[in-house]
C-alpha cells in the first residue's frame, strides 16, 4: 500500500502522519482492498477546500471533504472493473481534508479531532472506491457502511475511533 500524506498548513492539534495512514490502511482493510492500491490524503486550510470545491464541483461554499478519484466514472462501480496500469498499482485518487472545518463539526458533535477526521477518512476513502450519496438508497448505504468501518478503527493511541 502506498499512502501519501501531505499535510498543508501548520495545524497544531492534527493527527501525524503515521496515525493517518494507519487509518487509510484501516479502512481499506475494512473493504478488503488489497495492498496493491495507492492514495493520497491532503490535510489543508479551509480556503483551499472551498476553492477546490468551487473550481471543481462547481459549489461556492465551504465543505468538509473532497474526493478525487482516479477511476473514471468512479461512482458505481466495482474496483475490480477498471483496468490495472502496467505498475501493477491500483492508483485510487486524492482525499482532501478541511481541517478547520474538521475542528469546527468536532465541536459540533462533542468528539475529539481524531474521530472527525476518521469518519472524513472513511468517507472520502470510500467514495475513491466507487460510493455516493446523491441519491437516498446509495447515501443510507454508504453511511451504514461508515458507521460499520468506524466500529472496526483503532487509532494508534489506543481504542476505537468510535
Amino acid at each position: 500500500m502506498e499512502i501519501n500524506v501531505l499535510i498543508d498548513g501548520d495545524f497544531t492539534e492534527c493527527p501525524e502522519e503515521s496515525w493517518l495512514k494507519n487509518a487509510i490502511e484501516q479502512v481499506l482493510q475494512a473493504q478488503d482492498i488489497d495492498s496493491n492500491v495507492e492514495l493520497g490524503l491532503v490535510i489543508t486550510s479551509q480556503e483551499k477546500v472551498w476553492e477546490l470545491n468551487r473550481s471543481y464541483r462547481r459549489e461556492n461554499k465551504p465543505t468538509d471533504v473532497l474526493a478525487f478519484y482516479m477511476i473514471p466514472d468512479a461512482e458505481g462501480i466495482g474496483l475490480s472493473d477498471f483496468v490495472i496500469p502496467p505498475d501493477d498499482v491500483r492508483h485510487l485518487g486524492e482525499v482532501i481534508i478541511s481541517y478547520p472545518q474538521a475542528v469546527i463539526q468536532a465541536q459540533s458533535h462533542r468528539y475529539s479531532v481524531k474521530k472527525e477526521i476518521t469518519l472524513l477518512i472513511i468517507h472520502g476513502v470510500l467514495h475513491l472506491l466507487g460510493y455516493n450519496h446523491e441519491a437516498s438508497g446509495p447515501e443510507r448505504q454508504m453511511r451504514a457502511r461508515e458507521k460499520e468501518i468506524l466500529g472496526q478503527v483503532v487509532v494508534p493511541d489506543g481504542g476505537l475511533a468510535s
